[in-house]
């Protein structure tokens, strides 16, 4: 069945020939979806908007999928092959609503874009105490694929995309308090634990889904100018991080490094839709190629944290995974279907 990445055992660039000037446009050039199923959560704003709009201009129809259908239908008028989903990750109710409308409809998935993620809030939880971003940016995730299983099996070709970030390196899963109950809580160190879980789920997942023929990918988008993701963060924590000046403009050395829209979607598009994939799963990628592992004790600019692709890291946050959310996916290891 091929290689598993744990420990990173495939993490190296093997030359897409793009890199982080290329757009999602570039990146699709000459890929026909026509037929294909696709799913974007998040798909009505930034890099999750762009996103949509490239799949569907090349063919697919894509399901858009957020938490305000008007904005949604605002920003997607008038593009063909689009269809709109309400879904809120802060309530399992509503993802097993959603899950269950597009199952009743008896299509194939072939592509499931986990892109919805929130950054930079205060303290919240969810209904089962859960803290906000791990219940968006990673637990969201694990509920929605598990219940979508049956269409990404029944596509048999299926691809499902993570999209994590390179804030993983600032922190790995706590595992004894994931949910600040006794800690305290630190916004970018929640973060960074939720991005590192879409991690360790997007190598398990792909150990469990290749024998359905379904593969799995996380990757970095990039640092974006023009997304929502930082519109709850104060200016003092910009300031903090050296992104602003004292009247909050954005500093020219900053602005300078970051990605357009279209450059931010680039990645996420690669993933769900080059064939130098085709034999290749479970990896992080970056720049529209799989990334390197990011070595040492300290973060860099690039790179993956072998932490966030750990077996046993990976095996127990699945555990934990399906304890919290009571769902167990159909599987199988070396003794087959468990």
């Amino acid at each position: 069945m091929g290689q598993n990445n744990y420990q990173g055992a495939l993490q190296q660039p093997i030359g897409s020939g793009f890199d982080a000037t290329s757009t999602a446009g570039d990146v699709i050039t000459g890929v026909d979806l026509t037929g294909k199923i696709a799913i974007v959560t998040g798909g009505n704003a930034g890099i999750g908007l762009e996103t949509t709009k490239v799949l569907a201009a090349a063919g697919a129809t894509v399901i858009a999928a957020g938490r305000d259908i008007e904005k949604a239908r605002k920003h997607l008028e008038g593009i063909p092959n689009v269809e709109l989903g309400k879904i809120d990750f802060m309530d399992p109710a509503s993802i097993d609503a959603f899950a269950e409308s597009f199952l009743a409809t008896g299509r194939p998935l072939h592509l499931l874009i986990n892109n919805a993620g929130i950054m930079w809030v205060p303290l919240r939880r969810d209904g089962r105490g859960i803290e906000s971003q791990l219940a968006t940016n990673y637990l969201g995730q694990f509920q929605l694929t598990a219940r979508l299983w049956p269409a990404l099996k029944k596509a048999n070709g299926a691809r499902v995309i993570n999209v994590s970030s390179l804030g993983h390196q600032m922190a790995p899963f706590n595992f004894e308090d994931p949910n600040f109950l006794h800690r305290e809580y630190q916004t970018l160190q929640a973060y960074g634990q939720s991005k590192t879980a879409s991690n360790l789920f997007s190598v398990e997942l792909d150990r469990i889904g290749k024998q359905f023929n379904i593969r799995t990918y996380s990757l970095h988008p990039g640092s974006i100018h023009g997304t929502e993701l930082g519109r709850e963060a104060s200016l003092e924590l910009f300031q903090q991080m050296g992104f602003v000046d004292s009247e909050g403009n954005l500093l020219p050395e900053v602005l300078a490094s970051l990605k357009t829209i279209p450059q931010g979607a680039a990645t996420t598009v690669w993933c769900a839709t080059s064939p130098m994939l085709g034999n290749i799963g479970g990896v992080y990628c970056e720049d529209a190629d799989v990334a390197e592992l990011s070595l040492g004790s300290e973060g860099g600019q690039h790179g993956v944290k072998p932490y966030s692709l750990d077996e046993i890291n990976a095996k127990n946050l699945w555990r934990w995974s399906e304890q919290i959310t009571g769902i167990t996916f159909e599987r199988a290891d070396e003794n087959g279907i468990l």
